[in-house]
């Protein structure tokens, strides 16, 4: 920065000035004094050269007056270094730098193939989730003969997939944390097979649905690479969440109580047959759906998405399940929180006023039935009770056995045949205390991977799909951990299908967001020899 200098006493400061030890003159503004040179600071061992991704270091070049410069002057002009001053340790600043940067690496540790391929495993795979998410052979008399076609669609999917795979990656599947956890857990159960309580229950369980739920989770994660492809799955969750919704509501309005006299349950066979377990999709998909109408910019899109979520919530109210209840008030913290940071107390009066209109206009006796919750006296039926006794001979079979008894031997040593009740100690009976821990991992790390993503887009004030996206995915896994604590489903495909979710989604953004960086390097080295 040049200065003129003038007759008048222009270069003193606006304020009293303090000479410090090395001779500078330090005040509140800086002098139009001229500056008296320094020695330059050589840069250790690197020929004259400066790293410009340097943040601990910025470089000023002070030049003289104009008057002052001569051309020995000129040539002998030296850059003055003056250091960046870093945000003082355990101050808001530093925490947020540095929880910035723990995110950056949380997000960049993994390396993603930018390859696409797999066109064909992924049409084997999509045909393969209609037979299972939708089971047309049961919703349509006349299709039995479909019984067996998910079975052949599986088998075609991985005689295409791995071929495909080596071809692509040159391993049968990249390894992420859920991909080790699910493996770690698949070996538990193979060690404890042998020692379990009944081998050959322990194998039927793992034979079905156990294996296939793992075998279909790692083709999903290695398949799935496009935000199209992650959509025209999660549409196909959304389409069988819809179709339960309208049946499940025809049926409470017509007073078809097929459950306790009181409940409803879709007659459809697999996943979605008990009406806990249908409530706890209707929790898992109402988050992406909400956040999904959020992130969209057409209006058209967005009713859709949010008329979905109000279908969802309602069902869920009729399925009268305490399980999907909870759930469903977990995943409503955990939107209300992330998406209204800006606005937490607006938005948190808002969710506790539509939360008690939800309660008044619920069906009759839907409080009372959420009540049983916490005082048992109310449930007429009695299965609190059963549940708490479920729960408390499950923990003391763990403390027994922490190597596990054998993947689904619980009901053996369990009361009256019947299953945990609880996902949680379902793992921790069965697989022991390593397969918890497997099986928390599974969840929780896609959790915090998705916060980073969250947090890293916050922190650039980029609200887009990705960004409301991956709240949803939160609330959802939030969801399914409180859902499950009162269903036996750790086996079933529920957290398999929406895990595998969120490490595509993880991977797309991943991808994107190094196009974008790679993007802006080009353009920026294109520019500077037109700027010099």
């Amino acid at each position: 920065m040049s200065a003129i200098r003038k007759k008048s006493r222009d270069f003193e400061p606006f304020s009293p000035s303090v000479k410090t030890e090395g001779g500078a003159v330090r005040g509140d503004f800086t002098s139009f004094k001229p500056v008296i040179e320094t020695a330059p600071v050589p840069h250790e061992s690197t020929g004259g050269l400066r790293n410009l991704n340097r943040r601990d270091e910025v470089t000023f070049e002070v030049r003289r007056p104009v008057e002052d410069q001569t051309p020995e002057t000129t040539a002998s002009s030296k850059a003055v270094e003056i250091p960046f001053q870093k945000p003082k340790a355990n101050t808001k600043a530093a925490k947020k730098a540095e929880r910035a940067e723990k995110d950056r690496e949380t997000i960049t540790k993994e390396r993603w193939l930018v390859r696409n391929g797999h066109t064909l495993t992924y049409f084997g795979l999509y045909l393969f989730s209609v037979m299972v998410l939708f089971r047309p052979y049961e919703l349509v008399p006349g299709l039995e003969f479909l019984s067996a076609t998910a079975f052949y669609f599986a088998i075609v999917t991985l005689a295409i997939y791995f071929p495909s795979q080596l071809a692509t990656e040159g391993n049968l599947t990249m390894m992420s944390t859920e991909v080790k956890a699910i493996l770690a857990m698949v070996a538990i159960a193979l060690v404890t097979m042998p020692i379990a309580k009944d081998p050959g229950l322990a194998w039927e369980k793992f034979n079905d649905p156990y294996i296939k739920s793992v075998v279909i989770f790692i083709v999903l994660v290695n398949v799935v690479r496009t935000q199209k492809r992650l959509m025209g799955l999660m549409w196909l969750s959304f389409g069988i969440a819809v179709y339960l919704s309208i049946a499940a509501l025809n049926m409470y309005l017509k007073g078809q109580f097929n459950v306790e006299e009181y409940r409803v349950a879709v007659d459809v066979g697999g996943m979605f047959g008990n009406p806990n377990e249908m409530a706890m999709h209707f929790v898992m998909m109402t988050p992406l759906v909400i956040t999904l109408g959020i992130a969209s910019k057409q209006k058209v899109w967005r009713f859709i998405y949010f008329a979905m979520g109000f279908l969802f919530v309602a069902a869920n109210m009729v399925t009268f399940s305490r399980g999907g209840f909870l759930g469903l008030i977990a995943t409503g913290l955990v939107l209300a929180w992330k998406i209204g940071r800006r606005q937490r107390i607006n938005v948190s009066i808002a969710s506790i006023i539509i939360g008690g209109i939800a309660i008044v206009a619920a069906p009759g006796n839907y409080g009372l039935r959420m009540l049983s919750i916490f005082v048992p006296g109310l449930d007429a039926v009695g299965s609190s009770d059963q549940r708490k006794e479920l729960l408390e001979r499950s923990l003391w079979v763990t403390a027994r056995n922490p190597w596990g008894i054998g993947i689904g031997n619980f009901p053996i040593v369990g009361v009256r045949n019947l299953q945990t009740h609880n996902a949680f100690t379902q793992v921790s009976s069965e697989l022991g205390i390593l397969g918890l821990i497997a099986y928390l991992v599974f969840m929780i790390s896609p959790f915090r991977k998705l916060s980073a993503i969250e947090r890293t887009l916050f922190g650039e004030d980029r609200a887009d799909w990705f960004y409301y996206l991956a709240i949803g995915f939160q609330a959802s896994i939030v969801g399914y951990m409180v859902s499950s604590f009162f269903a036996s489903v750790a086996y079933n495909w529920f957290i398999y299908y929406l895990i595998a979710y969120a490490v595509a989604f993880r991977r797309i953004y991943t991808v994107e967001r190094e196009k974008e960086e790679n993007t802006e390097k080009a353009t920026a080295l294109v520019a500077e020899p037109a700027a010099a």
